[in-house]
C-alpha cells in the first residue's frame, strides 16, 4: 500500500485466524466458510471482524476483502486456499 499507513489490527487474543469481511460480500461468505471448515480440522480458533465498524479498517481492506490473517500477520486477501491455510496453521 503506497501513501497509506498500515492501520493498527486488533487481533483476538484466542484466535489464530482472523478473518476481515463487509456485509455483502459474496467472496468473504466462500472464505468464512472455507476458514471455518479448516479451523475444524486443525481445531483452531477463529473470529471475522466486519471492517465497516471501522473507518481505518475500511480505508485500509475495503478493496482486498476478505482479508485473512493468521496469529497476527496478514495471510492472505481475496481468496482463500485451504491448503495454504492448512499449512500455516501447522505447528
Amino acid at each position: 500500500m503506497i501513501g497509506r499507513r498500515r492501520p493498527r489490527v486488533p487481533h483476538a487474543q484466542d484466535a489464530r485466524v482472523v478473518l476481515y469481511t463487509r456485509p455483502g460480500c459474496h467472496l468473504c461468505e466462500e472464505a468464512e466458510t472455507i476458514v471455518a471448515a479448516v479451523c475444524a480440522e486443525s481445531g483452531d480458533p477463529w473470529t471475522t471482524v466486519d471492517i465497516s465498524g471501522s473507518a481505518e479498517l475500511v480505508e485500509a481492506f475495503t478493496d482486498q476483502v476478505p482479508v485473512t490473517f493468521v496469529d497476527g500477520r496478514q495471510h492472505d486477501f481475496w481468496r482463500v486456499d485451504p491448503a495454504r491455510l492448512r499449512e500455516a496453521l501447522e505447528p
